[in-house]
């Protein structure tokens, strides 16, 4: 027979002051950003309800997925980050949104006969539960669990209303988590394809300073061959190059500050190593009416590698082209610039099995020269999979 509840007469000032309150506040909201600090914010919210644990159910698992649970616990060791008993939980599948206790659930007798109870919660010192599910705008639930132990009260209705209080602020951390963790998410992917096409990607804020650079960039300034960083700035190894550089980030920016962004500019860098000149694309990044003025992303250089060699995943240049693995490694040495004899001698083959090979692929993708073969293959997408982990 479940228990009655009775109302939450009691006010948030019985339970807690304004600053104990808005620091949990800022500790939820940082957690929205940096999901390392869950465990910190948890803690606070398990300090403030002098509860023995304070956990948030991100991932329930079931069968061979472990889940994922972050909690706090006040130093106490946790078991692990899963709970292999978490499907029987009477709190388990609750109406979202809605904060509940044991006693809203279940008997106390019943509550101690259950075999989560007697298997999970008992030998952990978990009795008294305080639990919601919160759901997100993306249809996601995670479960927020506080518990103390039986040599403790039950949870009061001040500290239920307290909970209700907090809730509204964990589904909007939960929102700006998903949304943030979303975006990084994509951006990386939009850095890896760049990274894939061979693109160098180079962002400068409104003081002309770099930001920020993908990793194909990194690995081109660390050659230190006609690029380099100093003073946290992009210059060119030459000095005519270094001044028509930097005459395109100033009118870059310049055009930024207007509000115009339709100026896009190109100059080569040339290479001390006496390798083919660097292609630069310079261009100014709109700004908003949140952003204008401040330190923020406002030019954005990329770099090419004319002579940069793809070495794509043979298993998916075989998958689009439907080659062999030899056809496949011959396209690849073609594409990299060999000639068909170079090819030959860099696959170890005879040059008429080469040419065997080349006709193949002729005839496989619909080419009828080596140069438009070469085309193709750099323009598929074949090499935004670079970066698979994959035995050749």
């Amino acid at each position: 027979m479940t228990k009655a509840v009775k109302p939450a007469t009691a006010t948030v000032s019985d339970q807690i002051n304004f600053d104990r309150f808005s620091q949990m506040l800022g500790l939820i909201y940082e957690a929205a950003m940096d999901s390392s600090q869950w465990t910190r914010c948890l803690e606070s919210i398990r300090n403030e309800f002098d509860a023995n644990f304070a956990s948030l159910i991100v991932r329930a698992g079931g069968g061979s997925d472990l889940g994922l649970i972050v909690s706090a616990s006040g130093g106490v060791p946790i078991p692990g980050n899963n709970n292999p008993l978490i499907e029987i939980s009477p709190f388990s599948n609750l109406p979202v949104d809605r904060l509940v206790t044991m006693g809203d659930i279940l008997s106390e007798s019943d509550w101690r006969a259950t075999t989560y109870y007697r298997d999970w919660c008992e030998p952990r010192g978990v009795f008294h539960v305080m639990a919601c599910d919160i759901s997100t705008k993306d249809g996601s639930v995670y479960g927020f669990r506080l518990t103390r132990p039986e040599s403790k009260e039950s949870f009061s209705a001040a500290e239920r209303l307290l909970a209700e209080r907090l809730i509204p602020h964990l589904r909007r951390a939960l929102n700006l988590h998903e949304a943030v963790h979303h975006d990084r998410r994509v951006s990386s992917l939009y850095s890896h394809a760049m990274a894939q096409l061979m693109v160098g990607v180079i962002v400068l804020d409104e003081t002309g300073k770099i930001q920020e650079c993908n990793a194909m960039a990194k690995g081109i300034l660390e050659m230190n061959d006609g690029l380099r960083i100093a003073g946290n700035q992009l210059e060119a190894t030459y000095a005519t190059d270094g001044r028509k550089l930097q005459r395109l980030v100033r009118d870059a920016l310049i055009q930024q500050v207007a509000g115009k962004v339709s100026l896009i500019e190109a100059m080569s860098v040339s290479r001390p190593s006496g390798k083919v000149s660097w292609g630069v694309v310079v261009q100014a990044i709109s700004p908003d009416q949140w952003t204008e003025g401040k330190h923020r992303p406002s030019v954005v250089i990329f770099v090419r590698d004319a002579e940069g060699k793809a070495y794509p995943p043979v298993r998916l240049a075989q998958q689009l082209f439907q080659l062999t693995p030899a056809e496949t490694a011959l396209a690849i040495q073609l594409a990299n610039g060999l000639s068909l004899e170079e090819a030959a001698e860099a696959l170890n083959i005879r040059r008429n099995t080469a040419r065997a090979h080349l006709r193949s692929i002729f005839s496989k993708t619909g080419v009828r020269r080596q140069t438009e073969l070469v085309r193709i293959f750099l323009n598929s997408v074949v090499l935004l999979g670079s970066g698979e982990n994959e035995a050749e």
